[in-house]
């Protein structure tokens, strides 16, 4: 028993030891590991408490101190372990100090001068990158009566003031409600526009520009109502480095597609694939690759790289060149490739990762693929630390470093159980045949042990803002790789023999745009088939946290006993499990009514969550906001988990109630859609292409009937109403009555005084606890005092903030309990068994 117990005994000494000497491996080969981490941890330490900066100055003084004694005095030397945990340290220190100097404005900066109300001004400024116009590509864009919109950032040099020009810094994010095609990158420009604050994201899931933005230190836009309020200052010429770059891009995409512009869908995802630039690929294709968990491949990333990298290696090796030579040659074509493509997290760290490889033949070392991520993540944090919270940074860098860790563990798992078959000894025997089949599988296997591993360590972060997991995203990279890489190495290629032989280039332009058609067909093909994407809703970030804990637990923990480990990863596995799932059946089963009226601008879209498991959508429509659909009720639903609409309900025709409906179709699944009978009889333009978009998806808008949901009623128009011709179409617009227990809800739609006064007489009892105000809220189409007799307990205002100023500045009387969607952002009203009511709003006050 006692030699039994002293084997034990060494065994647990020998996985401590091995632990050690992980850490001590790590410590030696890859030191730049604990100089990116303890730079990341600053970042976040300072960025959730914001400690003064001294405090970090005092302590990092006291560690290089006590270092340089310890070093010059002791006798004794310090490990690599010991280097390693006060390098981490200073780094924490660093990142601290790195981010608040970033943080810290001039005293002249821009966003200083600019307060809470818009002003105007005329300012003058470098542009930083090329202008991009907005091609609309939602579908109600044609009856919006609007040019498409440019944009581009501006680099401030001088604000006009009352006695000239003054100096000023910053950058602003410029915005021309016209095309233009005159205005190009390093212009010095003189522009006339009104200077305002980015505002924040106003419902939850919602893209917040202002957050965004602010991570780029730009803070303020500048609103250019025409062309002519801009004037291109010719005396200050154009910066020379913008100049370069501009022009090799548009070589690069005039060589890529023999065309400076992309029209087509082959050519736009050509462009994104190749050269990165990703703003014009089609919004199906956009969701398509998103769906499919692929999105990362439409972004340059290490992939491009390697794909370049090889090609200009391969080609200096046929000519006879040595490897440092090649080296020089490929850090070369890396700059030069850099200024050919936009400035993205991946390509950069991509980038640096290649630079770092070919410095190891200069210098004669072995390339250590975790201290070359870790050196990139110090380049691009030391550049701006904001990135860390970029979801493109975090993809790429979780992607490459779960490979380097993860990858061998998996391919080692697999193969071993592939190989202790019987039917493998057969494979392996000396046949042509066979060993083509072995081959194929290894190399499947390879692709399946990255895809797997990058899959892993990336699916928390996809989780965490696109609130889903798609179990088949290996499967979809297996299928996909291939052909994505075809087609990025057909155009590489085809770039190069334009300049050189551009006759020759010209032969593999059906080919490359071919390829890139199938993959486009394939990828929205595995989109429309794939079932097992499971849409969560938003998880708390310390859940995400715990994820990749048991990720970390999985690959590196260590048992004596192998049981001990698998129970114990087991229980923590079926704990997230069970959580995951609460949170999605809390976020999508409801035991009581919830209403959440969503900001939309002067438009209506309210989502009716009902206790017979039945999730409904009445309008979805906005006057001022463009594609409410993808930017605002797509995003709500996927923050709430919520998949699936049992109905979607029209009160009537106007545009600021219908035009986002087309978005949220091709976003989740749609049982019905319902209006009142009159609707589509109408004569209007917008109502018969809706109809007509709706048919072509086997939809039809559908008559409602009082038990067509069960709880809600449709109380306006009757009969009557629908025969009298002297009614407006506002006075025809449906009333829906949401009934839930003791609860009810009024959804007045746009009625007017004639509907409000007819609408009281039908119903004198009706007295709602909540009522969306008719017409949002309107005074010039309201009843004096229809709000008075519906006496409810709230009251919600769907407008926008210039009906909102005129009713602040109206003298008519408010009720205490109203709410406002463009100052409270989203409303979110909760009912519980005993009819009492609970509020939340998105806005905190």
């Amino acid at each position: 028993m006692d030699d039994i117990r002293e084997k034990l005994n060494r065994i647990d000494e020998q996985l401590a030891g091995s632990r050690q000497k992980l850490f001590e491996k790590t410590a030696t080969s890859a030191p730049l590991l604990f100089c990116a981490t303890g730079l990341i941890a600053g970042i976040i330490i300072q960025n959730n408490f914001a400690v003064p900066v001294s405090i970090w100055l005092i302590l990092l003084s006291l560690v290089i101190i006590g270092l340089l004694a310890f070093s010059f005095f002791s006798k004794i030397t310090l490990k690599s372990t010991s280097y390693a945990l006060c390098t981490f340290v200073c780094f924490l220190c660093l990142g601290t100090i790195r981010l608040i100097s970033f943080q810290q404005p001039e005293p002249n900066d821009i966003r200083s001068l600019v307060g809470q109300e818009r002003q105007l001004a005329t300012i003058r400024g470098i542009i930083l990158t090329e202008p991009y116009t907005a091609e609309p590509q939602w579908q109600f864009a044609k009856f919006s009566h609007t040019d498409p919109r440019s944009s581009f950032y501006l680099q401030l040099r001088e604000i006009e003031v009352t006695d000239g020009w003054a100096k000023v810094t910053g950058d602003v994010r410029v915005q021309v409600d016209e095309q233009i095609r005159n205005l190009k990158a390093g212009d010095y420009i003189e522009v006339l526009c009104w200077l305002d604050r980015f505002r924040n994201a106003t419902n939850p899931g919602q893209f917040d520009i202002a957050k965004y933005l602010a991570r780029n230190n730009v803070f303020i836009a500048a609103s250019v109502e025409s062309r002519d309020s801009i004037t291109i200052l010719k005396n200050h010429g154009t910066a020379a480095f913008a100049k370069i770059r501009r022009r090799l891009s548009r070589i690069a995409t005039a060589k890529l597609l023999d065309n400076p512009y992309a029209f087509e869908q082959s050519h736009k995802l050509l462009l994104a694939l190749v050269l990165g630039y990703r703003a014009n690929v089609d919004t199906d294709v956009y969701m398509a690759f998103r769906k499919t968990g692929l999105l990362h491949f439409i972004c340059l990333s290490g992939m491009n790289f390697g794909i370049v990298f090889l090609i200009i290696w391969w080609l200096c090796r046929r000519i006879g060149l040595m490897k440092p030579a090649r080296a020089a040659v490929c850090t070369i074509a890396s700059i030069l490739f850099l200024l050919v493509i936009p400035y993205q997290a991946p390509a950069m760290r991509a980038a640096v990762m290649c630079f770092a490889f070919c410095a190891s033949f200069f210098f004669n070392r072995h390339p250590n693929a975790l201290n070359s991520l870790s050196l990139a993540a110090l380049v691009l944090l030391l550049f701006n630390p904001m990135q860390l919270y970029e979801i493109d940074w975090q993809l790429s860098f979780a992607a490459v470093l779960g490979i380097l860790l993860l990858n061998d563990r998996i391919n080692f798992f697999f193969y071993e159980k592939i190989t202790s078959h019987s039917w493998a000894l057969y494979i392996s025997k000396p046949n042509l045949f066979l060993r083509t089949v072995s081959w194929i599988g290894v190399l499947l296997l390879n692709v399946f042990s990255v895809s797997c591993a990058a899959w892993i360590a990336t699916s928390g972060i996809m989780l965490y803002h696109f609130y889903t997991i798609n179990i088949l995203t290996t499967l979809w990279t297996i299928i996909v790789s291939p052909l994505i890489a075809v087609v990025s190495f057909l155009g590489y290629i085809k770039m190069i023999l334009a300049l050189v032989l551009p006759t020759v280039a010209s032969w593999l332009n059906p080919i490359t745009f071919k390829l890139a058609d199938w993959l486009i067909a394939l990828v929205k093909f595995l989109a429309a088939m794939d079932k097992t994407i499971i849409l969560i809703g938003h998880v708390p970030l310390v859940s995400i946290v715990f994820c990749y804990a048991v990720i970390f637990f999985a690959a590196f923990a260590h048992f004596r006993r192998p049981k001990i480990k698998i129970a114990i990863l087991s229980l923590m596995s079926l704990a997230i499990i069970i959580f995951l799932g609460a949170v999605k059946f809390q976020r999508t089963y409801h035991k009581n009514l919830v209403i959440t009226c969503l900001d939309v601008g002067h438009g209506q879209a309210i989502i009716a969550q009902l206790p017979v498991r039945k999730t409904c959508l009445f309008d979805a429509g906005s006057q001022n906001l463009s594609d409410i659909g993808t930017r605002t009720i797509a995003p709500f639903l996927s923050y709430n988990g919520i998949s699936k609409l049992d109905a979607i309900f029209i009160s009537h025709g106007d545009i600021d109630h219908i035009n986002g409906i087309p978005e949220v179709v091709k976003f989740c699944d749609v049982d019905a859609i319902y209006a009142d009978e009159t609707l589509p009889k109408t004569q209007k333009s917008t109502v018969k292409f809706l109809n007509n978009w709706l048919s072509e998806r086997a939809l039809e808008i559908q008559s409602v009937q009082n038990n067509t949901i069960a709880g809600i009623k449709i109380i306006w128009p009757n009969a009557v109403a629908r025969l009298n011709n002297k009614l407006t179409d506002n006075d025809k617009s449906a009333v829906m009555l949401i009934e839930s227990g003791n609860s009810k809800v009024l959804l007045c739609s746009d009625i007017e005084k004639t509907a409000q006064a007819t609408l009281l007489q039908l119903f004198p009892n009706l007295n709602p606890d909540v009522v969306v105000v008719p017409h949002h809220g309107s005074l010039r189409t309201r009843l004096h005092n229809f709000l008075d007799v519906l006496d409810a307990d709230i009251f919600i205002y769907s407008c926008s903030e210039r009906l909102f100023d005129s009713l602040k500045k109206s003298n008519q009387s408010v009720p205490v309990k109203s709410f406002y969607t463009c100052a409270d952002g989203a409303i979110t009203i909760f009912f519980d068994e005993n009819g009492m009511i609970k509020t939340t709003t998105s806005v905190r006050k």
